[in-house]
């Protein structure tokens, strides 16, 4: 089946650029839907849905985005229209995907248009910034995909070219290809990390498969935590189990690593039920490339890899980290139950391990027991998280919503 492309982009600044994209796209049988997001100019001929209509969606006019005075007032009122636009046309069945090209410029509204299409939905990004720092890691949803668009600054050329024809035959191949998420049985969301030092997906995954459930594990390392959270926030769940939170310590000690504001409110905003533990929440993160700030300088650090390395936190931090874990989840509108293990919350937090910090876990245990309130319930366990003991409870406690109802194991 043909498949169309929304293609956006600046047509007074990038026309040859964007028809040369639609081309492409065309090219290999695929359809194309054009908005044009710019401001001062106009296109070598009309596109399919013009400023003047991305401008009103957002709520303005391009004479008020020109009457600014400033350009990024401009872009964001555009912004906001061509997101809203291209969730409309997603929603109508009028699109498939969307390929945007841009700068700085366009790539900051290309984000807002990612974002505002479902996970399963491709969206591809041609950047003159791609994978760049500048990009904080909240703006990118889950699945995007994103190309440097080399040499493309100023017009076509060779280089720019393969960029360009790469990013057209990806976006609409993926269109083609894509499988979009039927649910066949109801899902349990867990988060983790990799098993060298978080092992319980393992000893809960076939047990919820028996229950009549399937079951997706997503790496808790930044965007991994991100999909997470806006399926959880979709209600895609019928339970979570949300029991590696490095990227909420990550967020609270100021580590790039991490998944943004909204880690650990998905769920609850969505009043899916949660079991929830701090598995790995007494590390903070650092980039491979990063040097260690001073304040962690004496504390135990873990080298997982180039890309990744940790330190242990101290006891005050942790209590932060648990108070944020609490609040929250004070605003979950469905079940939350947190459970404990008081020997430890990840594998190198054993006696005897290089992370191991008995009287900072010891604090994190107290700060639990004071922060954690009703209506969310608190279960201590006297266990590790990596322990049967700790799978069991969590069994346990599912096992109980879906007697009282709260969690159906069938659709």
């Amino acid at each position: 089946m043909s498949k169309t492309i929304l293609v956006i982009g600046t047509y007074d600044t990038k026309d040859e650029e964007l028809h040369y994209v639609a081309e492409r796209i065309e090219a290999m049988g695929g359809s194309v839907v054009s908005m044009d997001v710019s401001v001062l100019g106009d296109p070598s001929k009309p596109a399919d849905w013009s400023k003047h209509q991305v401008a009103e969606a957002g709520g303005s006019s391009i004479k008020a985005a020109i009457d600014s005075g400033d350009e990024n007032t401009a872009m964001q009122i555009m912004a906001r229209g061509a997101a809203l636009l291209t969730a409309q046309l997603h929603s109508d069945g009028a699109i498939d995907g969307m390929i945007a090209l841009g700068g700085t410029m366009g790539t900051d509204l290309a984000l807002d248009c990612a974002q505002a299409l479902p996970m399963g939905v491709p969206k591809y990004v041609v950047s003159t910034v791609s994978f760049s720092p500048i990009i904080p890691t909240e703006r990118l949803s889950p699945d995007i995909q994103m190309i440097l668009w080399a040499g493309g600054l100023y017009g076509l050329n060779a280089i720019c070219k393969s960029s360009l024809s790469q990013a057209s035959g990806a976006v609409l191949g993926a269109a083609m290809a894509v499988e979009a998420p039927e649910a066949t049985r109801p899902m349990i969301g867990m988060t983790s990390l990799g098993s060298s030092c978080l092992k319980y997906m393992k000893l809960l995954r076939d047990p919820l498969i028996e229950r009549g459930f399937d079951v997706a594990v997503f790496h808790a390392t930044g965007m991994g935590g991100m999909a997470f959270e806006a399926l959880a926030r979709q209600g895609k769940f019928a339970a979570v189990m949300d029991f590696s939170l490095q990227e909420l310590s990550n967020l609270v000690g100021g580590s790039v690593v991490h998944s943004g504001q909204d880690r650990l409110t998905g769920a609850g905003a969505a009043g899916v039920p949660q079991i929830v533990a701090a598995g790995c929440a007494d590390l903070i993160d650092f980039a491979g490339w990063q040097e260690i700030p001073a304040q962690y300088g004496d504390r135990p650090l873990h080298e997982h890899n180039r890309l990744i390395k940790s330190a242990v936190l101290s006891a005050q931090e942790r209590r932060a980290v648990v108070q944020a874990m609490a609040e929250r989840l004070a605003e979950a509108k469905g079940p939350a139950h947190v459970l404990m293990p008081t020997q430890g919350i990840e594998e190198w937090d054993r006696e005897g391990e290089p992370m191991y910090d008995p009287e900072a876990l010891a604090a994190m245990v107290d700060e639990m027991g004071k922060a954690v309130k009703a209506p969310t319930e608190l279960t201590m366990l006297d266990c590790h998280i990596n322990d049967q003991a700790f799978a069991d409870a969590a069994l346990r406690v599912l096992d109980g919503w879906i007697a009282d109802g709260s969690v159906k194991p069938m659709l």
